[in-house]
């Protein structure tokens, strides 16, 4: 079992910045790779990015050079640097922990993300 805590999550204005961080607990050792997804009222939840634990880093085409996904494996954290924030940002993140070893995902409670002015 894998618990995740997440935070950071807020209101801010067009062109603005926030960090989002999540802190995973529980069966750590078996994480494969932690991530970002997000989703808007009224639509799919879609993927922001990942990154493994070798480091290897996978952006949505949307946030590619806004956004920047970087984990500290010693305090098993994920964060999510969003910069130039755009209105169609605003959605729930939620914090993604794939465990490869059984094709499991485990989901966070979810950030709520607002962008406007």
């Amino acid at each position: 079992q894998v618990q995740l805590v997440e935070s950071g999550g807020g209101l801010v204005q067009p062109g603005g910045s926030l960090r989002l961080s999540c802190a995973a607990s529980g069966s750590i050792f078996s994480i494969t790779a932690m991530g970002w997804y997000r989703q808007a009222p009224g639509k799919q939840r879609e993927l922001v990015s990942t990154i493994t634990s070798n480091g290897r880093t996978n952006y949505a085409d949307s946030v590619k050079g806004r956004f920047t996904i970087s984990r500290d494996n010693a305090k098993n954290t994920v964060y999510l640097q969003m910069n130039s924030l755009e209105p169609q940002d605003t959605a729930v993140y939620l914090c993604n922990v794939y465990v490869a070893a059984t094709a499991y995902n485990y989901w966070g409670q979810g950030t709520q993300v607002t962008v406007s002015s």
